[in-house]
Parts: C-alpha cells; structure tokens; sequence
C-alpha cells in the first residue's frame, strides 16, 4: 500500500507532461516514419528496436519473440523488475494496415496540421506507445517510489491487425498472480466532450462459402452446367440477412469470387466473410446459422439434376470480450479519477477487436488508454476534405497521460 502522500498532484504533473510532449511527439515521428505493415516484417522489427531504444534509458529490457506466422514480424517484450513482484502489463501493437506503397501512393506521412497530426500509425497505435512512454516519464519522475516499486511488462504485438492468437501465449508467459491488470493502449473513443475508455468488444469469426457446381461449355451443353455463381448469389442475401442491429450482431460478405471465363458455366463460386457479436450465445447462434448453410444447393443441372453443392467454413474465430466486473471495477478507478480532474469520461463496449479480447478473461483487462484521434484505418484525402486520413490530436496526450498516471496509483495504492 502506498500512502496517499505518494499520490503527484495536478499541476506539478501537468507541467512536466507539457514539457516532455516535445520530445515523446519526435520519437512518434520517428515512429510513424518506419513503414509498420503487418506484412512488411523488416519495417516491425525496425519499429521494435526503435521502440525499445526508446524505453531503454527507463530501464527497460528487451526481448524480442517470433510470431507463429514467419511472414510476420516479431513481438516485443520490454520488463522493468521492480522491488516487489507485483507487475502491471501495459499492452500496444506494432504493425499498421498500410503498405509501403499506399503511403507513397497517397502521400501519407507526417504533417502537422493545427492540433491534428495525421500519418500512419499516429492514431493506431504509435500514439498509444507513445502514451505508455509519457505514463511512464511521469511516475517515474512524479512517483519514483511506486515505479521503483512494480514490476513493468511492456508487450508489443506484431501482427495485431490481422489475426494473431499466439499473442495470447506472448503475455500469458508474462503473467502471474501478482498481475494487477492489462492495460490496452488502444486510442480512446469520444462521444461528445466525453473520452470513452473500453470495457467490452465484440468476438469475430471469419467465414467462408464455397460453392462447387458442374462446368460445361455455354452454348454447347448449357443444360448440363450447374452454374455455381447463381448458387452462390442465391445464399449471399441469406447470409446478409443474419444480420440482427437490435442483438448488436452483424454479418459482413467481404469478397466473392465466381467463374473463369464468359463462355463456361462457373464450375465453383467463393464468398468470405466475417460476423461479429458482443454477446457469446448471440455469436454462437450466428455460427450455427452459417454453418446449416451447408448441403446440396437449390440450384441444379436441367439435364441430370445434378445439384451445386455448398460447403460453410469458419476460418478463424476471436471470442467475445464480454462487460465482466474486473473490467468494470478497474474502469471504476479511472473514471474516480478522471472525476477528481473534471475530465469527462465514460465506458463504451466496442465493434473492433483488440488484444484485450485474448486477454481479459485471465487478468483485469482495460482498454482504450490511448490517446483520441480518429480516421484509422484511412489514408485518402480529398480535396474537398470529405475524406481525411488517420490522425491523432495533439492536445489529447496531456489529460490523457496525467488520467492513466494518476489512475495507476489508485491501482497500486489498493
């Protein structure tokens, strides 16, 4: 327990997060200028070792851990041993979704623009490493007991933009009983005034719809052809139609494909998709309905009857991350604090998933930590600012740093 002494007041704070933004917003320009493409392995690793070159002066040791998928990049482990045994996980991820050649294609790099920074990565989720570093800064400066105190275990993963389930693994290694929490340093949400930290996300599930028929020559033996396209978009608005806003379920057709030629009936069509649910038995209803798609097709040959035949697969699957108490009483935390600061903050349960979903069953799991920015995922700009690619603001690091700085004393202190 720590006394409530230790506990840095505001304004001394504040100041020394305003004077060391300067220096965390070069090292995030550095960042955002190594290409961090999931599949661009050599650009992860160079962000890797930048970032735990960054870390390094706190304390910090590094390890670095291979992906299971060799195309990918290597996770990055960083852990500070404290006097006691008792550790706090602060999580982050290392690639983007931007190849090398859509940033030179679309110009998009560094550029300040007011309070808004736009480049790749500045939003999601360099700016949340950078958030970590600032956290960081400041307990050590403003609370050096406590940081001298805990354990740190910084985990970077480097393939969270596509599914990477062996990053569980990654930070199962790395916790124990003595684990206070996981704190996800995602970008936080904002609705309003309000900054909405996240306490639940949906699961997803990948899918795919494979339809074989029977080829035959188009003007020759059409009648002998059970044409695989017409099969498959017969089942397409059915699988669309899963999709259920009041259940907060959604079912996505991402990509079909159909035929080879204009003068042969498809022999096979393919659709995949994804579905998505906070709920599990809403997710696990939405299986069974993709899955009962499965069987001979309505769409038959007309001179034999020869049927299309479908077969459902479910690619990958990441479970739901419910709203659970741990989550909720580690939110309670920070939105006490953030009241003690007359900062508006609120929870929201969210649509994408991160790596709290591959965490939060095991320890106290809190997302959202980041700082606010929004368009991610985005690199176009039009010229009538319609669309505006991924940027962070600026003026969003200070409150949000001195928020998680004075909410992990609460959380040490209890």
């Amino acid at each position: 327990m720590f006394p409530a002494q230790a506990m840095p007041t505001i304004k001394p704070l504040t100041e020394f997060l305003n004077a060391e933004l300067p220096a965390a917003l070069d090292l995030l320009q550095q960042m955002v200028a190594i290409n961090s493409f999931t599949y661009n392995p050599q650009g992860v690793n160079r962000l890797a070792a930048l970032t735990a070159d960054c870390f390094a002066p706190l304390g910090f040791s590094s390890q670095l851990i291979p992906a299971a998928n060799p195309e990918w990049g290597t996770h990055l482990v960083l852990t500070r041993r404290g006097r006691s045994p008792r550790n706090i996980a602060l999580i982050s991820h290392l690639d983007t979704v931007f190849p090398p050649e859509e940033e030179l294609r679309n110009q998009f790099r560094w550029q300040v623009e007011g309070d808004r920074i736009f480049g790749p990565g500045t939003h999601d989720i360099k700016g949340g490493s950078i958030m970590m570093y600032l956290v960081l800064k400041a307990l050590q400066a403003q609370a050096p007991d406590l940081f001298e105190e805990i354990t740190w275990k910084l985990i970077w993963n480097s393939s969270e933009e596509c599914f990477s389930p062996d990053f569980r693994d990654v930070c199962l290694r790395q916790f124990d009983r003595e684990t206070l929490a996981a704190l996800v340093f995602e970008a936080e949400g904002r609705a309003g005034e309000n900054s909405l930290l996240v306490v639940g996300r949906k699961g997803r599930g990948t899918w795919r719809v494979t339809v074989n028929g029977r080829g035959a020559h188009a003007g020759g033996k059409h009648a002998h052809g059970a044409n695989a396209a017409v099969q498959l978009g017969l089942l397409l608005p059915r699988i669309a139609a899963l999709t259920d806003y009041s259940r907060d379920l959604t079912v996505n057709v991402g990509s079909v494909r159909a035929g080879t030629v204009l003068n042969r009936v498809p022999h096979e069509a393919v659709a995949d998709g994804e579905f998505r649910a906070f709920d599990a038995e809403v997710y696990a209803q939405a299986k069974a309905c993709l899955l009962a798609l499965a069987g001979d097709g309505e769409v038959q040959s007309t001179a034999d009857h020869y049927p299309c035949r479908v077969k459902v697969e479910i690619l990958t699957e990441c479970a739901p991350w419910p709203r659970n108490t741990q989550t909720d009483r580690l939110f309670s935390l920070w939105k006490q604090t953030a009241d003690e600061l007359r900062l508006p903050v609120s929870s929201e349960q969210r649509g994408g998933l991160s790596d709290g979903n591959l965490i939060w069953d095991v320890v106290p799991t809190l997302d959202g930590l980041g700082p606010w920015g929004d368009n991610d995922h985005c690199s176009e700009r039009s010229a009538d600012g319609a669309k505006l690619p991924e940027f962070v603001a600026a003026s969003s690091f200070v409150p949000k740093a001195a928020l998680n700085t004075m909410a992990i004393v609460k959380l040490v202190g209890q």
